[in-house]
């Protein structure tokens, strides 16, 4: 599934394709996404300019001042800038023409992902998130403050949207693996100084991630359609049975709600 990096690398690479230049035309191919395409998405959006790409946890936002589409990658979608008259493949759902010259195309195999028209800012999907991971509005002391006497694990707390957004499987394994936490130990024994370093972590994950244009495991590509490369830094995800980076000892695999973890029991605890 695209996480915060790679819904960034996204929205880094088509702003330039898109910002201050206007929707001439929009083909719906498939509505029926996670939820249906509103039937009235071109009406609403074409002849609009777009003013802003932005971003919000997993969301992408085109702002045109008079409302936004709210665009979500799911667990197979990608936005693609490519040649006007590039032939929809099968998997194509969506294509927003801009300035009669450029073609952005939404394109999902297991049709996951969703998009909105947001006359208003906000959306029930955006209500109750958490601060953004990379903001000065997420902090140690905050994580350390909501902890508080919570048993669920350290992982599956910072991977909470409601607590912070976008720390998905794969950053929080590799965040807690640099800040040496293991991540089956309750969010409530964790002292305000390890959160700290915690908060240090998962921005230096986020940020190496982006900078590599995200991690390709399965369907994710950029908007030109090539690949992340971060996968090629991961310490311990996707590694269980390997030797530690660090130690040399082997990578424990465990499950948590239903997705791996992997760590160190050496150098995590």
């Amino acid at each position: 599934m695209p996480e915060l990096p790679e819904v960034e690398t996204t929205r880094r690479g088509i702003e330039p394709h898109l910002v201050g230049r206007t929707v001439t035309h929009v083909i719906v191919r498939q509505p029926a996404l996670r939820w249906p395409v509103s039937e009235d998405l071109a009406q609403c959006l074409i002849g609009k300019k777009i003013l802003q790409v932005n971003r919000r946890a997993k969301y992408l936002l085109l702002d045109t001042g008079a409302g936004s589409v709210m665009i979500h990658l799911g667990m197979s979608g990608s936005l693609l800038i490519s040649p006007l008259r590039t032939p929809a493949g099968k998997h194509d759902h969506l294509d927003f023409i801009i300035d009669q010259d450029t073609l952005l195309r939404y394109r999902d195999p297991r049709r996951f992902g969703s998009v909105f028209w947001l006359p208003e800012s906000e959306h029930v999907l955006l209500e109750h998130l958490g601060p953004e991971p990379l903001s000065e509005d997420f902090t140690g002391e905050t994580l350390w403050r909501l902890a508080r006497n919570r048993k669920v694990a350290v992982k599956l707390f910072i991977m909470n949207s409601h607590i912070v957004v976008g720390v998905g499987n794969i950053y929080a394994n590799e965040a807690l693996y640099r800040a040496g936490i293991r991540p089956g130990i309750a969010a409530g024994r964790v002292t305000r100084p390890r959160f700290d370093k915690l908060v240090r972590c998962i921005r230096q994950v986020l940020s190496e991630a982006i900078a590599a244009g995200g991690t390709t495991l399965q369907d994710f590509v950029r908007e030109d359609g090539s690949h992340g490369y971060f996968s090629q830094s991961l310490a311990v995800y996707g590694r269980a049975g390997l030797a530690c980076k660090g130690c040399r000892g082997v990578l424990k695999e465990i499950r948590q709600a239903g997705r791996t973890t992997v760590y160190c029991p050496t150098c995590q605890n």
